[in-house]
């Protein structure tokens, strides 16, 4: 069996207590993990504000942060394969997925690199003749960063770029469910050459996640998952005052007109639901499709979800794995019991399937009938498609933001005018239209409502790691004048 340690101010350690993880494509365990203590976080959130106010790192110029951001980006590319398996071993996402996700993330680590002495201050022009004031961007401090199982890498780098290159240090706990791969990054944080205690990356459970945002050293807590847990974490920060950023979930519609092109419109649905197994914050799992082509699309919909090879995660030849955990194959089978006897219509899947592991196959679901079935209202996070016929464009815009959720959207049609109306319309932080769940380190990623607040990706990411400082510089030799008047 492998083992994984914590690392805690530039030293590996496996810590005072140890938790199996298990294989998600055969239910065992495969690895052993290190468990965070409280006072484990505590001494990694001191070395973490140690090294924020200390050298090598306070003292070091954003160009030389860059260099050091390119160095890991550069080890994240080589190392990537190895990622790309532990990834897949530990939390069943299919090789396909892993492999060329984390190839990729390396171009966020490069992008920040590059951004790291792009960040600016301005000149303000005062309106008093004898002073110069101007505005600096400095780091906030001590980031916590609390990322999920599911694309850990990626939602680490959208985390770890902007704050590193803003000069912020981290404390990085990733999910208990699958930590592995992220452990194993610790190496190559290590590799790169950042001082002692600017990264720190550990695991376990609440206990760890409450010490964590709860700890008066830090400043700003940068969480991905749920919102439940989310609203945990705004009454921990209630302790510290931190700011927070928050990627949570959602619940996006896809929405397909009938002068789409329904091929094109089917990959990418399948690409939005049963890619990654469904277990993805942007999932498209709420079609919309408008009535006249509503039968042609689920014929489509229905072959392909039937066709989708279901298999070993270590497999190329594998399009969907199985669910990361054995209790998240449990609710989703829940959720769509409770939504047949709503009264939707079961399409495809919706059975568990025997044997070992947390498999569960595409499944679609007619919701024409039951919109407020709970597939269509709740996050399933796993491979389950709602489906609702609407008719006219209004009623398309009303059920796509029918929803507490946020975070994405699909638009399907060939009318430029009709895109247009639907941009400004959906409330959703993504519009993708005639595409789905494209990426990038340039563009922001986030949402509002239950899907969050905050940006990740892009500028806006690194200046929500800073704070502004006002600097009035009085340039006239004259003496102060009334000191009883505010000047």
């Amino acid at each position: 069996m492998e083992r994984f340690q914590h690392y805690i101010d530039g030293q590996f350690e496996t810590g005072a207590a140890q938790f199996a993880s298990l294989d998600p494509a055969t239910g065992t365990p495969w690895a052993e993990m290190p468990a965070a203590s409280a006072q484990d976080v505590a001494r990694a959130v001191e070395a973490a504000h140690r090294a924020f106010l200390g050298q090598p790192w306070a003292g070091m110029t954003a160009t030389a942060r860059g260099k050091l951001l390119y160095r890991l980006a550069d080890l994240v590319q080589a190392a990537a394969p190895r990622l790309a398996a532990l990834e897949t071993r530990d939390t069943g996402k299919i090789i396909r997925e892993t492999s060329a996700q984390i190839a990729y993330v390396a171009e966020y680590y490069r992008y920040y690199a590059g951004l790291a002495d792009k960040i600016e201050g301005a000149h303000l022009p005062i309106d008093k003749p004898d002073m110069e004031v101007w505005l600096r961007r400095e780091p906030v401090g001590v980031v916590a960063a609390i990322v999920p199982w599911n694309s850990q890498l990626f939602l680490s780098a959208v985390k770890l770029g902007p704050a590193l290159a803003a000069g912020c240090t981290v404390v990085l706990k990733a999910s208990e469910d699958g930590p592995a791969p992220l452990l194993e990054f610790a190496r190559l944080v290590h590799e790169a050459g950042f001082p002692a205690g600017v990264v720190n990356i550990l695991t376990g459970g609440p206990e760890a996640g409450h010490a964590l945002t709860t700890h008066p050293k830090v400043a700003h807590i940068a969480f991905t998952g749920g919102p439940e847990t989310a609203r945990h974490i705004l009454r921990a920060s209630a302790e510290n005052l931190a700011k927070t950023s928050l990627e949570l979930g959602g619940k996006s519609p896809f929405i397909v007109f009938d002068d789409a092109d329904l091929d094109s419109a089917a990959n990418a649905q399948v690409a939005g639901i049963f890619a990654a197994t469904g277990q993805s914050c942007v999932a498209g799992s709420r079609h919309l499709v408008q009535r006249g082509v509503k039968e042609a699309m689920l014929t489509r919909l229905k072959a392909k979800a039937e066709a989708v090879a279901i298999g070993a995660p270590d497999q190329m030849t594998t399009e969907v794995g199985p669910l990361c955990t054995q209790r998240q194959r449990e609710r989703i089978q829940a959720l769509v019991d409770a939504s047949v006897a709503a009264g939707a219509k079961l399409v495809t899947g919706g059975v568990t399937p025997s044997g070992p592991g947390f498999f569960y196959p595409p499944t679609i679901l007619d919701c024409t009938d039951a919109p407020d079935a709970h597939v269509v209202q709740q996050e399933c996070f796993g491979p389950v498609l709602s489906v609702i016929a609407f008719d006219t464009e209004e009623q398309a815009l009303t059920l796509a933001n029918d929803t507490a959720y946020g975070l994405a959207s699909g638009v399907f049609t060939r009318s430029l005018t009709r895109a247009h109306r639907m941009i400004r319309g959906i409330r959703a932080g993504i519009v993708w239209v005639n595409t789905y769940r494209a990426v990038s380190p340039i563009a922001p990623f986030g949402g509002h409502g239950l899907s969050g607040h905050g940006r990740e990706g892009g500028m806006a990411a690194a200046l929500d790691y800073t704070t502004v400082k006002t600097v009035w510089l009085r340039t006239s030799d004259d003496p102060i004048p009334d000191p009883f008047v505010m000047r």
